[in-house]
């Protein structure tokens, strides 16, 4: 069995690699990192998932260096959705940080975590690099929505700073 895992974990990166929809399951959320990282598995399998699509506010990873404003509540959504809960992950390949994590789509009882983040204000589009396959619009079309209904990040206005503007502006080591 353990080798059967190790030879799945090592296949996993260069088969999720391919620019199309490639990896569907269903695990189980087991911890959540920020508003759109989570770690899940199966009773064999650990992988680690960066919602695609979507862009969530920083949590620091500095003592001396606050949150980005609604990167605790983006966190808190997502736990509250995900958490302990079975979901069905659709990969759309990896990202080279920090892990190889599995850039997906997750879903809970048929609903799609990802785009419920941005209907509720708690994460952005993410616009760049996206994966062949993906389609945006519904994403583009939430956001809209909720920035026009003040929703979660979207009441501060002007104020809002871009998760990537700000971990460029804090020196985080996410890399873009």
């Amino acid at each position: 069995m353990k080798k059967l895992l190790k030879i799945v974990c090592f296949l996993i990166p260069f088969l999720l690699a391919t620019p199309a929809l490639f990896f569907a399951g269903e695990f189980r959320v087991t911890r959540v990192y920020d508003g759109d990282t989570v770690k899940a598995g199966t009773p064999d399998i650990i992988i680690y998932i960066m919602l695609v699509g979507i862009d969530a506010p920083e949590i620091s990873n500095r003592a001396d260096q606050p949150d980005q404003a609604f990167g605790q509540k983006a966190k808190e959504m997502l736990s509250s959705l995900v958490l302990n809960q079975p979901v069905v992950v659709e990969g759309y390949g990896t990202v080279p940080y920090p892990d190889k994590n599995i850039i997906s789509v997750i879903h809970v009882k048929g609903k799609n975590v990802n785009l419920e983040m941005v209907k509720l204000g708690l994460a952005e589009v993410h616009r760049e690099n996206l994966p062949q396959g993906f389609d945006i619009v519904p994403y583009l079309k939430a956001e809209n929505e909720a920035k026009e209904a003040k929703r979660g990040m979207w009441i501060l206005g002007d104020k809002h700073i871009s998760p990537a503007k700000w971990r460029k502006l804090h020196g985080s080591v996410k890399e873009e």
